[in-house]
């Protein structure tokens, strides 16, 4: 089958898989786990490569755009410190522990290639967590720190990672050329991403036609990536720091009817990603497999991989439950305002959420082939092997059993973003009441009237409907509903052309979207 056939077959398959993911309550990167395994064992699958230099690039840059820019500044500020604690101690206590079962199992294998296969299945994707955890209505708290961890970790694991790398090809790097390395790397491409945002920002804003606006967007993301990685900064540094600074400063100006197509876009570019990732990895399975089975090192590589894989599980879990236990012994400081305690199940429920995803694979994926002497790098078809095993075992344990276990726990969520949503609604819309009061005009006493329900209805102590529902959304698109028909059956009667047809089907479905039909059934 040729290459274009395979493409449109693997995007239907992932998603299909991806619909049977969300039928079954499931995070949808399980499915394409299993589907990339699944791959390796069909005949006549293609056997794509990919420059490994590029698969960071690729993979990554767009996928922490998404996450930075719903990202929320503030709840990185009230939870920075377990968020700290998961991206600085959590990541480090599983790069160490995986770095010494590495060498314990594989005696040969340099201290640089087992820190850097540490650092690979070090960072989890909350993305798949969040993915299962916002259909049970976990704890509000809860669901920003995984946030603000699938944010920060992958810049903590991945600049250990690529010190790793750095001193595998260089052949040593001592600590008075680390030392120099890590700050500039990190304060210099936190500045960068910055600077970028400033001087980059008032571009993207400008622009009113949404494909130009994403060929730009999509252009500056990879651009900012690359340039920093071009003078030795981090891209992930640099482009969070970006994609927070720019979604901070000009989302304000960006118009709706931009807005909902750019971010539509962006979320279905992150999912084709999330599939090409599973599905390239899945290729690199059969050939692994054939030249371990030429090395007879079969049964010692699947015992590694298994090993890593509950190593990382359970470092997690350590790093976790140690620190909950000693914020529950912990005391307020005279003046200090009481903090609710974490309990036990808090602390299960965010061990049991390191499902890892799209960064482990690219990291792994993006390890040179040979060092610079020529030679094979070592270990390189271990380290893929490993890093999919803990990608396909996380998601399938873990994925498959989120949600189960939340409910155990019967951990709830008080919605405080929908006590926030109405109180924003009645300031806001209490705001446009202000700018049309002084107006007489017919349109201006409708809208006094509708925006006026709104404020009212948001400002109700004792209203029972949903966050998102509008002041008659449920009759509102059950009208929009008959009025697209009627239109559909002018068209059908030629009474109006299909431009005229266009027009008035797209003043409907604003319509719609404004009836609070935006949401997912």
């Amino acid at each position: 089958m040729a290459t274009f056939e395979w493409i449109i077959v693997l995007l239907l398959g992932a998603a299909l898989l991806a619909a049977l993911a969300r039928k079954l309550g499931a995070p949808y990167p399980t499915f394409l786990a299993l589907g990339g395994t699944l791959l390796a064992f069909v005949p006549e699958s293609p056997n794509w490569t990919l420059d490994p230099h590029l698969a960071l690039t690729l993979f990554v840059a767009p996928v922490l755009v998404d996450a930075a820019y719903d990202t929320s500044l503030r709840d990185l500020r009230a939870n920075w410190r377990p968020v700290a604690g998961l991206v600085i101690a959590a990541v480090g206590t599983t790069v160490l522990a995986v770095a010494f079962t590495a060498r314990w199992l594989v005696p040969g294998m340099p201290w640089p290639v087992a820190i850097a296969l540490g650092a690979i299945v070090a960072p989890p994707d909350a993305a798949a967590a969040t993915a299962v955890m916002r259909q049970v209505k976990l704890p509000h708290k809860l669901l920003k720190i995984l946030e603000g961890e699938s944010l920060l970790n992958d810049a903590s694991a991945l600049l250990v990672y690529r010190l790793a790398i750095m001193t595998m090809m260089a052949g040593h790097l001592g600590f008075g050329s680390f030392a120099p390395v890590f700050l500039l790397t990190v304060f210099g491409s936190i500045a960068a991403g910055i600077a970028c945002a400033r001087v980059l920002g008032p571009l993207t804003i400008s622009l009113r036609e949404v494909p130009i606006a994403l060929i730009v967007m999509f252009a500056l993301t990879f651009g900012v990536w690359i340039a920093a990685e071009a003078i030795g900064l981090s891209g992930i540094l640099t482009l969070v720091a970006y994609a927070m600074t720019i979604a901070r400063r000009g989302g304000q100006q960006m118009p709706a009817r931009m807005r909902v197509p750019i971010f539509a876009v962006w979320e279905t570019v992150v999912f084709v990603l999330n599939a090409f990732a599973f599905v390239l990895i899945g290729m690199q399975l059969r050939p692994i497999w054939t030249r371990l089975e030429a090395s007879g090192g079969q049964a010692d590589a699947l015992i590694t991989a298994a090993v890593v894989l509950g190593v990382t599980i359970l470092a997690r879990f350590a790093w976790v439950m140690v620190y909950q236990a000693l914020k529950r012994r912990r005391s307020a400081k005279p003046g200090e305002p009481p903090h609710p305690k974490p309990t036990l199940g808090s602390g299960i429920v965010l061990s049991w959420a390191g499902m890892r995803g799209i960064v482990t694979l690219a990291a792994a994926f993006a390890i040179p082939e040979t060092l610079p002497d020529g030679t094979p790098f070592p270990f390189r078809d271990l380290i893929l092997l490993c890093a999919f095993a803990v990608v396909l075992g996380t998601l399938v344990l873990q994925g498959l059993t989120m949600a189960p276990l939340i409910r155990a726990m019967g951990l709830t969520d008080d919605d405080p973003v929908g006590r926030e949503i109405r109180l924003g609604r009645t300031h806001a819309y209490g705001a446009l009441l202000d700018a049309i009061k002084d107006d007489d005009t017919l349109s201006a006493k409708l809208l006094r009237k509708e925006y006026g329900a709104v404020v009212e209805l948001n400002t109700s102590q004792t209203a029972d409907t949903r966050v998102d529902e509008v002041p008659g959304g449920p009759l509102r698109r059950h009208a929009i509903t008959v009025a697209r028909q009627r239109a559909f059956e002018l068209r059908r009667d030629d009474v109006i052309g299909d431009d005229a047809y266009r027009v008035l089907v797209q003043e409907l479905d604003w319509a719609e979207l404004s009836a609070g039909g935006g949401r997912p059934d």
